[in-house]
């Protein structure tokens, strides 16, 4: 019998990469991205686990799952990091530091 490709494992990888992409833009396309990751790979993972000889593509579910848990860290990281400096300084003190950096390091 042919094996299938595994429902869902591209785009679980895909997924997985663009979660870490996500965490630059104040962390919460990576969060989202990163959690539809995981529930998509802790799916594939029990159909793969029930039939493993039916289906191939199980290295980019696990590939996608461990791309989208460092998405899901570094985009809370950032995420508290953006909910920080919004509390310490204040959204004018954030423009202040991006118009002090953009004079330091030209336009």
């Amino acid at each position: 019998m042919e094996q299938q490709t595994l429902p869902n494992s591209t785009i679980i990888l895909i997924f997985g990469i663009l979660s870490i992409l996500g965490c630059c833009c104040y962390g919460i396309p990576g969060i989202i991205l990163a959690v539809i990751a995981i529930v998509l790979s802790k799916k594939a993972a029990t159909i793969y686990n029930q039939n493993p000889e039916l289906y191939k593509g199980y290295q980019n579910v696990k590939t996608g799952k461990i791309l989208a848990i460092i998405g899901l860290v570094l985009s809370i990281i950032y995420l508290i990091y953006v909910i920080f400096l919004f509390a310490t300084l204040g959204y004018e003190g954030i423009l202040e530091m991006q118009k002090g950096m953009m004079e330091q390091y030209g336009k």
